[in-house]
C-alpha cells in the first residue's frame, strides 16, 4: 500500500516511515502542508497521515482543498500533539477516518491500526 506522511516533525516522519517500510509499504514524505497537498494529488496514496498543525497548510486545510474523488479513495488519518477545543472539533469531524494523538506509545501499533483501516 502507498502511505503518505505529512508532518513538520522530522522524528515523526522518520519513525513512521521506518515502521511502514518494515511492513512492506511504499512511503511518501512531506514536511509541510503545501508539499503534502501536491503529493496527495500527484501520487494518489491509499492512506494519508496528516499532522493537524504545520506550516503552509494545516491537515484540515489540506483535506478541505483536496478533490472529493481523491479523498473518497484515500483513508485520512489526522495526528496531533495538542489538546483543547480545536482538537476536539477535529476528532468529531466527518472529514477524517481516524484521529491519532501524539506522541505515539507504540509506533508498530499505529501501523497495525492503519493497515486494519485500509482492509476494513
Amino acid at each position: 500500500m502507498k502511505i503518505l506522511i505529512v508532518d513538520d516533525e522530522p522524528l515523526v516522519r522518520r519513525s513512521l516511515q521506518k515502521a511502514f517500510l518494515a511492513k512492506g509499504h511504499q512511503v511518501l514524505l512531506a514536511e509541510e502542508g503545501v508539499a503534502g497537498y501536491q503529493m496527495w494529488q500527484k501520487e494518489r496514496p491509499d492512506a494519508v497521515l496528516l499532522d493537524v498543525l504545520m506550516p503552509g497548510l494545516t491537515g484540515p486545510q489540506i483535506v478541505e482543498k483536496i478533490d472529493p474523488k481523491l479523498k473518497s479513495r484515500t483513508k485520512v488519518i489526522v495526528m496531533s500533539a495538542f489538546a483543547g477545543e480545536f482538537n476536539q472539533q477535529i476528532k468529531e469531524s466527518k472529514n477524517f477516518d481516524l484521529y491519532l494523538a501524539k506522541p505515539f506509545d507504540d509506533i508498530l501499533q499505529i501501523v497495525k491500526i492503519v493497515e486494519e483501516l485500509l482492509q476494513g
